[in-house]
């Protein structure tokens, strides 16, 4: 996946996937939490960061009828510990500072999901 994160060198990138029933219930599925940190991962030339998730693993089979979703977003609080942006440690850390995190999806920034199926 490929993700821009503006003004900020410390964020997190959080992914989960969802099934996403006929009725519109969503249950996640899994999930997994990226942290960002100065040079990790290196931003290549045109500024944009290639982060990817490796979501826990589980077994699942989505039904006939059914679509995956995956939500991105910059965390999972209470689930993970908040990052507030500027490297503060984690638990103490007591100033918000906003990112803004954007995903490409064009020949230059390939965004996927891969999925086994059988």
């Amino acid at each position: 996946m490929s993700l821009m994160s503006r003004f900020l060198e410390h964020t997190n990138f959080f992914a989960c996937l969802c099934d996403v029933a006929p009725s519109g219930k969503s249950i996640n599925i899994t999930s997994a939490l990226m942290r960002v940190w100065p040079d990790h991962p290196t931003q290549e030339s045109d500024g944009c960061l290639r982060v990817c998730i490796d979501l826990w693993p589980t077994a699942y089979r989505f039904r006939r009828g059914h679509c995956i979703r995956l939500q991105v977003s910059s965390g999972a609080h209470p689930h993970f510990a908040r990052n507030l942006g500027k490297g503060e440690p984690l638990g103490i850390a007591t100033t918000f500072h906003v990112a803004e995190q954007q995903i490409y999806h064009d020949p230059a920034h390939p965004s996927a999901v891969t999925l086994p199926a059988d």
